[in-house]
């Protein structure tokens, strides 16, 4: 698995002196990039039920557009028969920032010496993905794609797909996504949309750190962007989104009112500044 390799390379970071602190910065993001991969041991659909047309119908429901034919499209229907170059190159920058973005600024962070915004940032990223992996266990649910491609009758182990985003790879002429996506062991992880989290709590934490403006302003930007990618490419319902970003601000704000205020905690976060200070 790929957190076998992550692990290697973490102990070697360890072992060596000059990266021994880093390697005590980085915990929380190791935690959980093997915490996403190991749920390939247990996945989601062997403990409920894999819901595909419930939240098809929720989505048409809430915010179905009027096709010219007749009845309603949910918005990734619409955006699958309108789609135009500009919008997919724009789709496809924007979703490649959800993960390489926030933990580029969280080691800015770290290597400028705000090692308390580091830990406030990274924390909450791991925070929020273990929430958002509890819900995709207590709710697993299939992408829109997968509902436009395959009807609404679960089939287990199906191939993770570009959606939307193979258009942007056939323009770049190169497989980015594709060798992205066709490696995803558990297409039924749609709810909630934690590419919709990732750049929120990475806004959230620019401000929070007082970034210049234009750098929030940036940070926001790229968010609202994958908010938008996320639909548009067919990868997630607008409900997942939403979804997203309440777990988003449940973690942040379960974090920054409470858990980092309690004597323990506080005390806990003082020795680990320490113990991270280069």
């Amino acid at each position: 698995m790929f957190s076998i390799y992550i692990i290697i390379l973490y102990g070697v970071l360890v072992a060596l002196k000059p990266t021994r602190k880093v390697a005590l910065a980085l915990m929380p993001w190791l935690v959980f990039a093997c915490s996403y991969d190991w749920m390939r041991l247990l996945p989601n659909y062997e403990v409920n039920p894999i819901d595909v047309r419930g939240l098809y119908e929720a989505e048409r429901g809430l915010f179905g557009i009027a096709a010219a034919s007749g009845g309603h499209l949910i918005p990734c229907e619409y955006f699958a028969a309108h789609h135009c170059a500009l919008a997919d190159v724009l789709a496809g920058f924007f979703y490649l920032c959800w993960v390489p973005v926030p933990l580029a600024f969280a080691l800015y962070l770290y290597f400028r010496g705000d090692y308390r915004g580091y830990l406030h940032l990274s924390i909450a990223f791991l925070v929020v993905n273990l929430l958002g992996f509890c819900g995709y266990y207590i709710h697993p649910a299939a992408p829109p794609w997968y509902a436009m491609n395959y009807g609404f009758e679960p089939i287990l182990h199906t191939p993770g797909n570009v959606a939307g985003l193979g258009r942007f790879d056939e323009l770049i002429g190169l497989p980015v996504f594709h060798g992205l996506y066709g490696k995803n062991a558990n297409v039924f992880a749609a709810v909630p949309s934690l590419h919709a989290a990732y750049m929120l709590i990475a806004t959230f934490y620019a401000h929070y750190t007082r970034q210049r403006r234009v750098v929030v302003a940036a940070f926001a930007t790229i968010c609202v962007g994958i908010w938008w990618t996320a639909v548009y490419s067919g990868h997630h319902y607008i409900i997942d989104v939403l979804l997203g970003i309440a777990t988003t601000i449940v973690g942040i704000a379960l974090l920054e009112a409470v858990v980092f205020r309690t004597r323990a905690v506080s005390g806990w976060m003082e020795r680990y500044v320490a113990a991270i200070r280069r």
